[in-house]
């Protein structure tokens, strides 16, 4: 039998003329649970379309249909984590047509988590028989063995994939037990007597990839590995109430303290920054190049149809000024539409259209020519940018990390940055991604829905693919005369040596237009009853007496930032003293706290202290505000899972 050649865009296509334009169409309707009590933020998609909408407190959507007209029927899905997945086929009658769900609760079988370990020390999970542990009990470890994929060939140019019959990397993917997912080892950051430590250094960071993965595992009703809980990624998912920039700065510093809910004796410190936000219209124009692995392991409606939704979702947002190249990358490397004005929407959604998945994994190959392609339409002024999708199983080719970030520098250099998407599981390589993403110059997300897709790409359009400042930079210098030690939340793969921060060769994280960064400190104050252990050093026997005495100043600590412009070399410094005013917690602030309660208590934390889901869940509950996109409401639903979880309940299965 001739074998299917799986990339259209090998041979010439003709192009009709375009049809007339067709009337939208709207849907309304309301979705309720079984009680008939309306469901809020509840997922309403169209099949095989990238049109979505969100119920209100009230249960209510409104979804617009551009594709559709009178006569045509489409499959409209409802889903919610906890609930079962509903779909109805309705036909299109009206203008309007109504479209009412009842949603009944989910009851999915739950599955252990192991984290696995290999001989260099990579964090591996694997499933295996139902879980007979709470949320917080210690991992299991044993080696694991890769396996290989299945072939692909090359014509025209360009990577032209074959269909075969299942390979290995198929009857792996099939096989829940066998499961390659990699994590590197994340050892928290420990409490710093002041004395020896005064500052504090590090790199900003704008991943949020942490959480939405951590999502995906307990909507699964699985455990999610320690190593795969980021505590600054789950906190920086979510946007805070920060005030807009002012002056030439492009970023704004905000600073509060508060007690710290799983501690009494202990403070929490927030330190957060605000991005300048930029109107669509504003933007630079943007150069992007969509570099999207279609190798075998990206099989699977979690994996390259995710990618191709959430790409149609992006060039839904794109001018006229922009242009778009997509790369591709199987066996090898190939240039499926040249660069492309984003006008010109038809061509580009026929494009990804026209992916296919099959073959190794040529990532390296597939960078080089992004990158070259890139380069090739570099825009002066603009933003010029690769944005990765895959699950980042590299293994054909240049696939050492170490190759890889030392290209992506060079060509960080040259003025093209990186934002690397991740999907799939059972084989995603989080470890992979993390790194090139945080040598790009870009951000790194996991994409495990279409809701997730819609927040990165046109909720957050501007912060995920515009950088306002570069090299951002904090450094915290404490009082030692009012804080006796502390201790940053995450950031540990973020941290600098103090003189970093003065050095401008030194790469570190960007904000984008609209992004807001939150780092905690936790903080205990001299005299505080604590029983926490710290890590200190013997005394100097010949010390350096201090340049000024905090006893005469009321500060409890001094924020420097620096950051760049995003095409300079040289940093700008902003500076804050922060004074403890012994006020009670912010709503944002009880929020955040809240957020990183969670992580600490998924990691099984030595530093959660009093911390537990319970608490978790009452101070998200208190202090939600507004939350016009649900994003907030969500979090509340996933620690309820993790409850659930934890008492060996079925917490019910996210089903998109």
């Amino acid at each position: 039998m001739r074998p299917q050649l799986v990339f259209s865009w090998l041979f010439p296509i003709l192009l009709l003329p375009a049809s007339a334009p067709q009337q939208r169409v709207v849907l309304v309707g309301r979705v309720t649970d079984e009680a008939m009590k309306p469901l809020a933020s509840v997922v309403v998609t169209v099949a095989a379309s990238s049109s979505g909408a969100q119920t209100d407190a009230g249960g209510r959507y409104t979804l617009t249909l551009s594709s559709v007209k009178r006569g045509d029927s489409v499959t409209v899905i409802a889903r919610r984590i906890g609930y079962v997945r509903a779909e109805q086929r309705v036909a299109v009658t009206g203008d309007t047509v109504s479209v009412n769900f009842t949603l009944a609760a989910s009851s999915q079988v739950l599955h252990e988590v192991a984290v696995t370990a290999d001989a260099a020390s990579q964090r591996r999970m694997s499933v295996g028989t139902p879980a007979a542990y709470p949320v917080g009990a210690p991992p299991t470890y044993a080696p694991t063995t890769m396996v290989g994929k299945a072939a692909s060939t090359v014509a025209g140019g360009a990577a032209a994939a074959r269909t075969a019959s299942p390979g290995p990397e198929m009857r792996r993917r099939a096989d829940p037990g066998h499961n390659t997912e990699q994590y590197d080892r994340i050892y928290e950051n420990p409490f710093l007597a002041v004395r020896d430590n005064p500052r504090s250094t590090f790199s900003i960071d704008v991943d949020r990839a942490s959480y939405s993965n951590v999502r995906r595992f307990i909507s699964q009703g699985l455990r999610p590995p320690k190593d795969a809980v980021r505590t600054e990624e789950l906190v920086n998912y979510f946007s805070y109430d920060y005030p807009e920039p002012r002056g030439a700065d492009p970023v704004s510093v905000t600073t509060e303290v508060a007690p710290a809910p799983w501690k009494s004796a202990h403070r929490i410190v927030r330190i957060g920054l605000k991005g300048k936000s930029i109107d669509k219209r504003a933007l630079p124009a943007s150069n992007l190049v969509f570099l999207i692995d279609v190798s075998g392991s990206m099989a699977g409606p979690t994996r390259l149809p995710l990618v191709k939704s959430a790409f149609r979702l992006l060039v839904a947002e794109l001018r006229e000024e922009d242009r778009v190249a997509i790369v591709v990358y199987a066996g090898a490397a190939g240039l499926v539409l040249p660069p492309t004005s984003g006008a010109d929407k038809t061509r580009i959604m026929d494009a990804i259209e026209g992916l296919e998945a099959g073959g190794s994994t040529a990532g390296g190959a597939g960078l080089t020519l992004a990158y070259d392609i890139a380069r090739k339409s570099h825009l002066r002024g603009g933003n010029n940018r690769v944005i990765l999708a895959t699950d980042g199983d590299f293994n054909v080719g240049l696939s050492s990390d170490a190759d890889m970030v030392r290209l992506i520098e060079d060509r960080r250099a040259q003025g093209t940055f990186l934002t690397v998407l991740g999907f799939g599981m059972g084989n995603y390589k989080d470890s992979h991604l993390e790194k090139l993403a945080d040598k790009g110059n870009g951000n790194y997300g996991y994409i495990d829905d279409l809701m997730e897709a819609r927040k990165m790409f046109v909720t957050e359009f501007g912060g995920t693919l515009v950088t306002i400042a570069k090299d951002v930079k904090l450094q915290v210098e404490f009082n030692p005369s009012k804080v006796a030690a502390y201790r940053l939340i995450g950031y540990e793969n973020r941290l600098l040596r103090d003189q970093d921060f003065n050095d401008d060769t030194k790469d570190a994280g960007e904000i984008g237009s609209g992004h807001t960064v939150t780092a905690l400190y936790e903080i205990i104050p001299v005299g505080a009853n604590s029983d926490q252990k710290v890590e200190g050093v013997d005394p100097l026997r010949y010390g350096v007496p201090p340049t000024r005495d905090g006893t005469a100043t009321n500060e409890l600590l001094f924020v420097r930032l620096r950051y760049k412009q995003p095409d300079g070399e040289t940093s700008r410094l902003i500076e804050r003293a922060v004074v403890d005013r012994g006020e009670r917690a912010s709503p944002d602030l009880t929020f955040a706290s809240a957020v990183a309660a969670f992580g600490l208590v998924l990691r099984d934390s030595e530093y959660k202290g009093s911390a537990t889901l319970t608490d978790v869940l009452r101070a998200a509950k208190q202090s939600v505000g507004e939350d016009p996109n649900g994003y907030r409401a969500d979090f509340i639903r996933v620690v309820e899972a993790a409850q659930k979880l934890d008492r060996g309940e079925r917490p019910g299965q996210r089903p998109w």
